[in-house]
């Protein structure tokens, strides 16, 4: 263990209420905690760690990053209540933003005092970035924008989204796209939660866009340059997300090794196997990474690891046999895990990347 992975430790320790695991089940839902922590992390160094301190972090390497991300996974750190916005938006901000939008927007971003939401999927287009039909037309020092955004998580609670409009109807699909700094507060936004089956913090919303102005000023990255925005700003959702599964896959595993019902230990031995399979092509992603080498293992792993927790929890619930239908807990978890195959991009989207861009098979 690394010095700072062992001085976050510390941190944590040190921050979390003294009962924090006794009422794991009560505090994982406790808003107010999981403001101040995301707060407390900011300015201790931890939200962003390999960013500068300014910006959340403590300006360490990818690997030591890494290893203090598995380290908040395994000790159930506090989920940050707008992942949204320090997973997905803060990047592209960082990367692609003018010296003024970072200036306005990245700091309350991250303490998180804006929450921020990603207009990206579409009724029509569903997970097919590429296909979505919300246009931005530029009118003099505006453009404006029609449309209609799903699946847009938290957006009725935030005040800023990533908004992802074709500006370019005649080029290619993944040419004509911009990404636009939208305030959700601006007039002919309308916005509507989507209900939901299962308990959930994260509710989905539909936005409707009717003649919505947004300053030229709020573009972000090129114009016509948004697939590669967002290309960039999802590579660090991609990564928080397999630490994410691989840590709910091992302790859904957990609940399952102490059955008696030996018809189940195939398909546990089975999701043994994967679960390490998982973290191996984690880190040898990042060996990539640092290598600066292409890492097709990181294309894999999205798939790899939200269908192998789904069937952990599924595994878990016939373990558990007929109490598991009055076990509110196990029905969130197995709820939940079918969300993992919908976030980050769905898994059917998920397989035609890895037979396209890995396999290098002709597009259907």
């Amino acid at each position: 263990m690394s010095d700072a992975v062992a001085e976050f430790g510390v941190w944590l320790r040190e921050f979390l209420p003294a009962d924090y695991y006794e009422r794991y089940r009560v505090y994982r839902w406790d808003i107010p905690l999981r403001r101040d922590y995301q707060r407390a992390a900011f300015e201790a160094g931890w939200l962003q760690p390999t960013w500068p301190p300014e910006h959340g972090g403590r300006s360490l390497g990818l690997r030591d990053a890494m290893e203090i991300r598995i380290e908040a996974a395994l000790r159930s750190a506090p989920k940050l209540p707008n992942v949204a916005g320090p997973g997905v938006a803060a990047p592209g901000i960082r990367r692609f933003g003018t010296p003024e939008q970072i200036e306005r927007l990245l700091v309350p971003l991250l303490r998180g005092d804006e929450w921020w939401a990603l207009g990206m999927s579409e009724p029509e287009a569903g997970s097919d970035f590429a296909g979505l039909r919300t246009r931005a037309e530029r009118d003099g020092d505006v453009f404006r924008v029609n449309g209609h955004k799903i699946w847009t998580t938290q957006a009725h609670l935030s005040r800023w989204c990533t908004l992802y409009a074709r500006t370019d109807p005649d080029a290619p699909k993944h040419r004509g796209i911009s990404c636009l700094i939208l305030d959700l507060q601006s007039a002919g936004v309308r916005i509507e939660p989507i209900r939901m089956a299962s308990i959930s913090d994260e509710t989905f919303c539909e936005v409707f866009l009717d003649d919505v102005e947004v300053p030229v000023a709020n573009l972000l990255g090129p114009y016509n340059g948004g697939w590669t925005v967002a290309m960039s700003s999802l590579q660090h959702e991609r990564q928080m997300i397999w630490i994410m599964n691989w840590v709910e896959i091992k302790r859904g595993l957990d609940s399952i090794k102490g059955t008696a019902d030996a018809d189940i230990y195939a398909e546990l031995g089975s999701l043994l196997a994967d679960a390490e399979a998982l973290r191996a092509t984690g880190y040898r992603a990042l060996n990539n990474e640092l290598a600066g080498r292409p890492s097709p293992e990181a294309d894999t792993m999205k798939l790899l690891g939200s269908v192998t927790l789904q069937r952990v929890w599924e595994l878990s619930a016939a373990a558990a046999g007929p109490a598991s239908t009055a076990d509110p807990d196990l029905l969130f978890e197995r709820q939940d895990a079918l969300a993992a195959t919908i976030y980050g991009g769905t898994s059917e989207v998920q397989r035609n990347i890895i037979a396209e861009r890995v396999l290098g098979l002709p597009k259907g």
